[in-house]
């Protein structure tokens, strides 16, 4: 987030008021719970997984109350007025954040996100060893 504002993008989260840590509206960041309308409003979303493992509470009801309120499904981008880009840094839980027909849409660089990130990932790590 900090370093997209600092690059001049305009920046939105959007989830269940659970997920989203209140001090984010100071950074400059807006802050939804309207999933089509944010849709709407972005030209890329990148969207997370929901990481029950590191859960210790439970921040929404279940699952399938998620993905009905803050899922993304084929028939929502269907639904809008432009081509966005859907981003998801993975691994995926398919039907919950994302459908698969969001995943393996033409909308979808999460592939090409998967990939750069391990790439990415690998670098770091080469420069890292190289100054141990």
């Amino acid at each position: 987030m900090f370093c997209l504002l600092k690059l001049g993008a305009k920046v939105r989260v959007c989830g269940p008021p659970t997920l989203i840590p209140k001090h984010y509206a100071q950074l400059g960041v807006e802050i939804s719970h309207d999933v089509q309308e944010t849709l709407r409003w972005c030209d890329v979303a990148n969207v997370l997984r929901i990481q029950l493992e590191r859960q210790d509470i439970k921040y929404f009801p279940s699952l399938r109350e998620y993905h009905q309120y803050f899922g993304i499904n084929r028939q929502m981008l269907d639904e809008l007025d432009k081509e966005i880009i859907v981003m998801h840094p993975g691994p995926i839980n398919r039907g919950v954040e994302i459908t698969s027909d969001v995943a393996d849409s033409s909308h979808s660089i999460i592939l090409q996100q998967v990939e750069n990130g391990v790439a990415i990932r690998m670098a770091v790590l080469y420069l890292l060893a190289a100054q141990a």
